[in-house]
């Protein structure tokens, strides 16, 4: 017996070996790209060379059902060739211009939107959701799911001032990232701790130290070892309730859904922004969220009425200030949109940029 081949745990793995054959022998040799049409983009190489790539919207929670269907339309139209991008759009490689229509028209039979490219919205970026994550305050990927079947006109359209970029977390971690519009859980009370089962269950000091605002501390507890919380201090982020599930922050009622604006990663024409609040105290309404899906609609009815073109959410929202902000989108202005926390200053003065 043969012995077993070492693990080679040394970089990422060679990207060249699933890639397109055209993408390959052009690989670094691109003269330039544009957009036939929405959710289509072709790609030009130096030696003449086009690539055809369609981009079709998901569900994002993939079934095997679904995944065998969208392999099947790889195999009809394009070799085989297919790839999920980060926000889990499925794109679709072909250098025949003769399958393009043809491949458009079995992803929309087949119940898969094309768009999500140019001055669109974007398919919509999440964290895991009830399926995966061990925090999760609301599902991630249902909020994703119902805000795109209201959103599906815009994705597949190029009528926005420029690209949106939506994100949505399933706790107020936030690993969805910055996002020109994200939707986040509001944990609105501190955990509910269950002292008989801290002992058994939790490694108290790394809970402790995971505590952003240190406001988790050691106590006996009917002669069992446990922790309290000094409300005062809690900012009801949920950090303690993964390394201590006793911890319990998850309510059905207090649990609430956040909506924020003006966020992005990017340098392009203005440095990257953490987007801010706007909407808080939403009802954690499953398995649609209307209420959600309200706010969303208002703000991006407001910015594709008013913004110039290629403005961001963001840069919109600095040319015409907050105050008129709130005032075009009707969304009520409060005291919790004002940011007190004690480490907030270091929020305002945010940026990527390096000066010399």
């Amino acid at each position: 017996m043969s012995e077993l081949r070492r693990p080679n745990e040394t970089g990422v793995p060679d990207s060249k070996q699933f890639m397109h054959p055209a993408l390959v022998r052009n690989y670094g040799k691109w003269a330039f790209h544009d957009r036939p049409r929405p959710g289509v983009l072709r790609h030009v190489s130096d030696t003449g060379e086009a690539v055809f790539t369609v981009k079709g919207g998901t569900q994002r929670q993939m079934d095997i059902f679904t995944i065998r269907t969208l392999c099947d339309i790889a195999d009809k139209f394009c070799d085989g060739h297919l790839r999920f991008t980060t926000r889990s759009s499925a794109e679709f490689m072909t250098t025949d211009e003769t399958k393009v229509k043809p491949l458009i028209e079995a992803l929309e039979a087949a119940g898969f939107p094309v768009g999500g490219t140019g001055n669109s919205v974007g398919f919509i970026s999440h964290t895991q959701g009830w399926l995966h994550c061990d925090i999760p305050g609301t599902d991630a990927s249902g909020v994703v799911k119902a805000l795109m079947d209201e959103l599906v006109d815009e994705f597949k359209n190029e009528e926005m001032p420029n690209r949106v970029k939506i994100t949505t977390s399933c706790c107020q971690i936030n690993c969805g990232g910055q996002g020109d519009i994200a939707i986040n859980v509001q944990h609105t009370k501190p955990p509910v701790i269950n002292h008989a089962l801290v002992a058994g269950v939790c490694e108290r000091p790394a809970v402790i130290a995971r505590c952003p605002v240190a406001a988790i501390r050691p106590a006996l507890v009917d002669g069992k070892p446990s922790l309290e919380v000094d409300e005062k201090k809690c900012v009801c982020c949920g950090a303690c309730y993964p390394p201590c599930p006793p911890m319990q922050i998850n309510d059905p009622v207090h649990s609430k859904i956040a909506v924020w604006v003006g966020g992005k990663h990017s340098s392009t024409r203005s440095k990257p922004m953490f987007h801010k609040l706007v909407a808080a105290g939403l009802p954690n309404n499953a398995p649609r969220w209307p209420e959600v899906a309200e706010v969303v609609k208002k703000i991006l009815a407001t910015y594709k009425a008013d913004a110039r073109p290629w403005e961001r959410m963001g840069e919109w929202i600095e040319r015409i200030g907050w105050p008129r902000f709130f005032e075009m989108t009707e969304l009520p202005f409060t005291k919790y949109h004002v940011d007190t926390w004690r480490g907030g200053r270091s929020n305002l003065n945010a940026s990527a940029h390096l000066h010399f």
